[in-house]
């Protein structure tokens, strides 16, 4: 990205387009399902149970994987702190299929706990079902981050680089494969995780457990410990699913710079991180930086309103 790295007056910064995985608009999900779904196919379901918030990137890309692999979805989502306008992905999720339940419920246990109950209420009918919360699911999903980072220093040795930093947006399986890859391939890079949620919890240990999960699906035994998974929720705003003013600059700089779309509640505020840590000196002209994109595009236009301010701007 030259003309965003020349505005920042910082690092070399590339972008790794995890956004552009296919299935209805792609993004990071979509390598998740192929390990996550072969799972559920493995153990012959014919129904999924999904959940996260209304404007759920994962659900989206759930929703249409199950689509094409002729499986029935259902999804859960919370409109917590978020307008359930038929718009982004919301939209998508009912273009593609998906059964939808809408709850106030808060993203964490208590939609977890939602979830199971739409599992065993579908089992009662008959129904072989997959979660998303089946432990498989999150180490299945940790495998195919592990992966993707083999194939991200492949692209790099490729093309004679080496990356300092790599910046991304993550609290969960996704984040856990990338850091598990490093520890697995002595990967020396500085990664950061930029938080888009604050679970009520350790998230570095629930992280570091998912890790765990994947190794032992791997058949090996070295993974992440809690201290070696560096995170941060400063740029999380006033709550999940709502965007700040430094992801909604992060969209511009990208869009007017790039060309290219982030969205306000991932990708934005993970772009906003690695702005924050150039405009601190931690990234200097001398380092080169990859920034994961990991999609949520379809997200811009259930935020048209924040968005109107850019434009009017």
């Amino acid at each position: 990205m030259p003309r965003l790295s020349a505005h920042l007056g910082g690092p070399r910064i590339l972008v790794k387009r995890d956004d552009c995985t296919g299935l209805a608009f792609g993004g990071n999900k979509t390598r998740h399902n192929e390990f996550v779904l072969g799972c559920a196919l493995e153990e012959g379901a014919d129904t999924l149970v999904w959940g996260a918030g209304v404007q759920s990137n994962n659900c989206r890309q759930t929703a249409a994987a199950a689509a094409k692999l002729g499986l029935e979805c259902y999804l859960v989502l919370t409109t917590q702190d978020s307008d359930d306008e038929l718009q982004g992905n919301l939209l998508l999720d009912h273009l593609v299929g998906a059964h939808i339940e809408r709850t106030d419920d808060p993203m964490g246990p208590a939609i977890w706990h939602r979830l199971e109950e739409k599992t065993e209420t579908l089992r009662r009918q008959g129904r072989k079902v997959f979660t998303v919360a089946d432990p498989r699911a999150r180490a299945a999903a940790t495998v195919s981050y592990t992966l993707a980072v083999v194939e991200l220093l492949e692209q790099l040795k490729d093309r004679d680089l080496t990356a300092d930093a790599l910046y991304f947006s993550s609290a969960g399986s996704t984040g856990a494969g990338i850091f598990l890859g490093k520890k697995l391939l002595g990967w020396e890079a500085t990664l950061k995780a930029i938080m888009p949620i604050q679970w009520p919890f350790d998230t570095a240990a629930y992280m570091a457990g998912f890790a765990k999960g994947a190794t032992e699906m791997l058949g090996l035994e070295s993974y992440p410990s809690p201290e070696e998974i560096n995170l941060t929720a400063d740029f999380i705003g006033e709550g999940y699913g709502l965007s700040t003013p430094g992801s909604l600059e992060a969209i511009s700089l990208l869009a007017q710079n790039e060309g290219l779309l982030l969205d306000p509640v991932y990708t934005g505020k993970a772009m906003a991180g690695l702005i924050h840590d150039i405009r601190q000196g931690r990234l200097t002209a001398d380092h080169t930086v990859v920034f994961l994109h990991t999609g949520g595009t379809p997200a811009l236009f259930a935020y048209h309103r924040d968005l109107a301010k850019l434009c009017a701007g």
